[in-house]
């Protein structure tokens, strides 16, 4: 059974399920609140050039430009909801919005041939650092992020966290028996790696736990500022709960 890929993830998201799902959030779910209060707090400029990473449908995208945010490049490597996502900013008045294709761990030659400012500011919404197969592919987004933004700029991105609860370790626990035995699933990279089929498709995700994260962050030149998870942040809808799982929000400030 072949490992998961890059095009493994690539092709779940532009398979019809995914933009369907992702496509809806875009145009009735919208920011939480939660990300709205950070976005609020640690972009307080609105006149600052801002890079989104995996936008997808263009959720959280056009929630920034709602809020005022003018100056937004976007980019995603799923042609297909990239679609969607330039056809609801049309929709609203946001032409003006520069969507890329472009893969987070390919970020550099992309901006450059682009023409794209540094940011002062970068977000990477949704889990989607880690729907990125691969430690060291994960290393490479987080370094070309860094990159393409200016001294002093702020990362704000999510992770699942394996430790969340009793349920999450008991669950994790069992599944370091399997990869200890060699019975995990073997389209599986790395231990965290999840791969899954719902009634929204297939996906991909990596749950690290927080030293983790941390140990990425001091390794590709990112200093961890701020981070907790999504409940002590804001009280969500009923309607985020059930488009996503409790999460932890992170915020770091490129060195």
């Amino acid at each position: 059974m072949a490992r998961i890929t890059a095009a493994t993830v690539r092709a779940d998201f532009n398979d019809l399920p995914a933009v369907l799902h992702y496509t809806r959030a875009a145009h009735g779910l919208g920011l939480w609140a939660s990300e709205r209060r950070l976005i609020e707090r640690f972009f307080p400029d609105r006149e600052a050039p801002l890079l989104e990473a995996g936008c997808g449908a263009g959720r959280v995208t056009l929630g920034l430009w709602q809020l005022g945010y003018r100056r937004l490049t976007a980019f995603d490597f799923a042609a297909e909801l990239l679609d969607q996502a330039r056809s609801l900013a049309a929709e609203r008045g946001a032409e003006s919005i520069r969507f890329l294709e472009a893969d987070a761990t390919r970020l550099g030659p992309m901006l450059a041939a682009a023409g794209v400012e540094p940011a002062a500011g970068a977000l990477f919404p949704f889990n989607g650092l880690m729907q990125i197969p691969g430690r060291e592919h994960r290393r490479r987004a987080l370094t070309g992020l860094h990159a393409a933004c200016r001294p002093g700029a702020t990362l704000l991105f999510t992770t699942h966290d394996r430790d969340v609860s009793p349920q999450e370790r008991a669950l994790w626990r069992l599944e370091a028996l399997r990869w200890s035995e060699g019975r995990q699933d073997p389209r599986l990279l790395e231990f965290g790696d999840r791969y899954f089929e719902d009634d929204t498709g297939r996906t991909f995700m990596h749950l690290p736990d927080r030293p983790e994260i941390l140990a990425d962050l001091a390794a590709t030149g990112w200093e961890p500022v701020f981070d907790a998870l999504r409940r002590e942040v804001a009280r969500e809808s009923r309607a985020v709960r059930e488009f996503s799982d409790e999460c932890r929000f992170w915020v770091a400030r490129r060195g």
